[in-house]
């Protein structure tokens, strides 16, 4: 359904990006943020996934500037080099892979309004995207690592936020979602009995009632702020 295409940053870098074009006429504008791993087939059947639903999709590589052409597994041995790109990845000097969300956002905005989703490290980013940068209307970010702590949690986002996690992630402990809600009293926050990377199918993670679950909730807030 989709294709990689080539889009430029306002620095003038250029880098790929996954393009998933619905049947008919786009409902409006989304980017999927990629998790530690790359635009593997995982995240390109998400951007599928969304296009099917009446999305023109946009999956930027927010890697490139660090390694190009990654697309990972979920092994031990590709969770330690993805976890070590991401790591060089938020080491670049500002506005680092920003710019590169931000020309994401304006790619897809040529459908009318423009949503956010992002899973992982892509749920940091969207979170960063829906306080920093500018062309969004909603965004959804899943399980997304350092969100709630401190430094993350007191940003203010510009546009409406879902925001899914998972009870039994160690990776993001329970108590810190529940400082960020009070932290973020407009933030919709939903919490499901799952691990981190509740919704990747190729991971032992995935549970199918709390991926179903929240799919449902994040099509209706879709519906909802992009409408």
């Amino acid at each position: 359904m989709g294709q990689f295409v080539e889009l430029t940053a306002a620095n003038g870098a250029r880098f790929p990006a996954y393009v998933a074009t619905p049947a008919g006429t786009p409902k409006a504008g989304l980017v999927v943020l990629q998790e530690i791993f790359g635009v593997n087939s995982h995240i390109r059947s998400v951007a599928d996934g969304y296009a099917a639903e009446g999305y023109f999709v946009v999956a930027p590589s927010t890697f490139h500037r660090v390694e190009a052409g990654v697309e990972l597994g979920y092994t031990e041995a590709d969770m330690g080099r993805g976890f070590a790109l991401k790591t060089a990845v938020e080491a670049l000097p500002p506005p680092g892979v920003m710019q590169d969300i931000q020309a994401a956002i304006d790619h897809a905005a040529q459908a009318g309004k423009v949503g956010i989703v992002g899973y992982c490290w892509g749920g940091l980013l969207t979170w960063r995207a829906a306080c920093e940068l500018n062309g969004l209307s909603a965004a959804v970010p899943y399980y997304g690592g350092g969100m709630t702590s401190e430094a993350e949690s007191i940003r203010a986002p510009k546009v409406p936020v879902l925001a899914h996690f998972g009870d039994q992630d160690h990776w993001i402990p329970l108590d810190s979602v529940e400082r960020f809600k009070g932290v973020q009293p407009t933030v919709e926050v939903q919490v499901y009995a799952a691990n981190h990377g509740f919704n990747c199918d190729q991971r032992g993670s995935f549970d199918e009632a709390a991926a179903r679950l929240a799919r449902q909730r994040t099509l209706a807030f879709f519906d909802q702020h992009l409408a």
